[in-house]
């Protein structure tokens, strides 16, 4: 499933490397850059895109999947009754909306839902320009929602050699899932100044042997920390702050 003709960028890498973070850091740049609409979906469990956002969840998909289970009126279909709750879902924002999985099923799984959600997360996005997934490590989450062609896929590591395996890794997981991406692009995340020669050979020994294209380093934040431990939505960064500026170049260089 190709979602259409929407523009597909996904995040990947292992827990605490800061895909949140930089997820919400190419929200900004899309908004900023005039490319909207943006669907943001919020694909991890453990994640909490919103809060970076600035924006308040109501209601998460797991959880309408799960009433959809139980609470889907007679005379209903079970795809109507994701698509009005899917709907209702929605958080809308200046230039983007924001869709916010929630926990994955127990134990028992429930095919049936996720082939619906992933219907329904097809006609939805037809109304959007690209569709961002800020994902879990496993990339479970491709699968549930049927994603078989991904644009860009930005793989995240934290400044570590074992980041950076993880981040080779998920490169060639893709192609045990089946999944046809266009481009795979790493980005090593605050990383320190100056930049440690062994971090730097793990990365170009990564790059040589997978097909991921290197993105760049992005550096540790004092300004996006103090924006996180104020509760502070990362879009009102100032574009001067340097980690923004980094980000953005690396953005420009693979989003069209």
């Amino acid at each position: 499933m190709s979602y259409g003709d929407v523009n597909i960028i996904a995040m990947a890498g292992k827990g605490g490397t800061g895909k949140t973070t930089i997820t919400a850091l190419l929200i900004k740049y899309l908004v900023e850059s005039n490319l909207t609409p943006v669907l943001a979906v919020d694909a991890d469990a453990n994640a909490n895109l919103n809060e970076l956002l600035g924006l308040q969840v109501d209601v998460t998909l797991g959880e309408i999947r799960d009433k959809m289970k139980t609470e889907t009126p007679q005379g209903m279909t079970k795809n109507e009754f994701m698509e009005i709750h899917i709907n209702q879902a929605v958080i809308e924002a200046k230039g983007f909306d924001l869709l916010v999985m929630g926990q994955p099923e127990g134990p028992g799984c429930y095919c049936m839902a996720n082939s619906i959600l992933a219907q329904v997360m097809e006609r939805l996005s037809k109304n959007y320009r690209y569709l961002l997934v800020d994902n879990e490590a496993g990339m479970e989450h491709l699968s549930r929602l049927n994603l078989r062609k991904i644009n860009t896929l930005f793989v995240i590591s934290d400044p570590s050699s074992r980041g950076v395996l993880t981040a080779a890794r998920i490169a060639d997981l893709t192609k045990a899932l089946q999944v046809q991406v266009g481009q795979k692009v790493l980005i090593v995340n605050r990383v320190p100044e100056p930049l440690p020669e062994s971090l730097d050979q793990h990365v170009k020994d990564a790059v040589e042997k997978t097909d991921l294209v290197f993105g760049g380093y992005l550096p540790a934040s004092q300004e996006i920390f103090q924006k996180e431990m104020a509760q502070e939505s990362l879009l009102e960064l100032s574009s001067e702050t340097p980690v923004v500026k980094k980000a953005f170049d690396i953005f420009k260089r693979f989003i069209s």
